[in-house]
């Protein structure tokens, strides 16, 4: 049968390709929780803006003909310095946090597995050996060290722990209501959005049922038990008192393994972290869905890795679309950087095989950037290789 010229192909060129297949797949309640920010959208926006400010200074001549991208994160081997970013409820595709481990181990990286995933962590672990859990503060002590030892007894190898939200009533600047669980009352009232996206909903049809996708957060309970509602675990740790740095470190030392904070983007937050003894930082403003007027990630990168990146590993999680994004926050000082929405869009795009799409395309872009530099290895990038603007860069907390 001759091959129908029109077909789509389902390899996608960049992850913006992926986003409008994302949009065109995706019921517009769906779509918009991916793409929302808080408040008027000045963090999520930069974000991503901010990387287009820094050029490179290409060396035409001494190309490398073989470059090497492999790198270490927490202790776990990666082929290339790109890992998954933890997302809770994974709604855009029945597979979910299932499929993104499957396409982050057939890539030879770790993926960050969120507690409101809406897969339990044995699950995510028995398809992907370099998981790290990520935690937050939420309940009592005895409680967060329940869920702690339950992944640590799943398999998984490092801890993250989240510290960058803010409880504000107007966050999530365009996003849609979403039901407190699916049931009959919520599908009759998304029934319009979802019969405009017939392939959407078709893939949630397996063996002649209907799969419901999962609002629970299954490893905030106990193994093999239902996860209380994502709305009913949200208003608990709404009413959780935040953790202080004492908290983290008795956390820190109750794990007593590989530990990464995340949300830091101040000096003295990222020397604190140093000094409870965390493994890693995550230079991170939650994507946009925290402080609104927060800088970029990649404005104040620089200047925290400079100030203790001998000391912890530094990784920075935001706004990274391209190859060439990752290059940019690895010259200045990044170990790794951990990817949210990108492959978000590619697992609403095309399932395990559009996050294995995205992250090809992020290393081949990074390969690229580094033949362009002339450099042989992703250890050997600096800043001499960028072009920074004046006054680009963003400092404080003094240390």
């Amino acid at each position: 049968m001759a091959k129908n010229p029109w077909a789509r192909n389902p390899w996608f060129e960049t992850v913006g390709e992926a986003q409008r297949r994302a949009k065109k797949r995706l019921p517009k309640s769906v779509y918009s929780s991916l793409v929302a920010g808080t408040q008027a959208g000045v963090t999520v926006t930069d974000n991503t803006q901010a990387f287009n400010e820094i050029g490179f200074a290409p060396h035409v001549i001494g190309v490398q003909p073989d470059r090497e991208l492999a790198t270490s994160v927490m202790g776990q081997d990666i082929s290339f310095p790109v890992i998954i970013s933890p997302t809770g409820v994974q709604a855009v595709d029945p597979d979910g946090e299932v499929a993104v481990a499957r396409a982050a181990a057939a890539r030879g990286t770790a993926m960050g597995l969120s507690s409101f995933a809406s897969h339990p962590v044995e699950e995510v672990t028995e398809v992907n050996d370099k998981i790290f859990f990520q935690i937050y503060w939420l309940g009592s002590r005895d409680e967060i060290l329940e869920r702690v030892e339950r992944a640590r007894a799943a398999g998984a190898k490092g801890l993250i722990v989240t510290t960058d939200w803010v409880f504000n009533v107007g966050r999530d600047w365009g996003s849609p209501e979403i039901p407190e669980k699916v049931d009959f009352q919520a599908l009759l009232k998304l029934a319009p959005e979802i019969a405009l996206k017939p392939r959407y909903a078709l893939d949630w049809v397996r063996g002649g049922k209907v799969i419901i996708p999962d609002l629970t957060a299954p490893n905030v309970s106990a193994p093999g038990q239902p996860g209380p509602t994502f709305f009913g675990v949200y208003g608990q740790w709404m009413n959780t008192p935040p953790p202080t740095w004492e908290d983290l470190q008795w956390l820190r030392e109750q794990w007593g393994g590989p530990f990464m904070v995340k949300g830091i983007t101040r000096l003295d937050d990222a020397k604190r972290a140093v000094d409870i003894g965390a493994s890693a930082i995550s230079v991170s403003n939650h994507g946009g869905n925290n402080l609104d007027g927060t800088p970029a990630t990649i404005r104040v990168l620089g200047p925290i890795a400079d100030a203790v990146g001998h000391d912890v590993e530094v990784l920075l999680d935001g706004g990274i679309r391209r190859g060439s994004d990752v290059t940019k926050a690895l010259a200045l000082g990044a170990r790794a950087v951990m990817i949210g929405r990108a492959y978000l869009w590619g697992l609403a795009a095309n399932g395990q095989t559009g996050v294995e799409n995205v992250l090809d395309l992020l290393r081949m872009g990074l390969d690229s950037s580094l033949m362009g530099l002339g450099r042989k290895s992703v250890h050997e990038l600096s800043r001499d290789d960028l072009v920074l603007p004046e006054n680009f860069e963003r400092s404080f907390g003094h240390i």
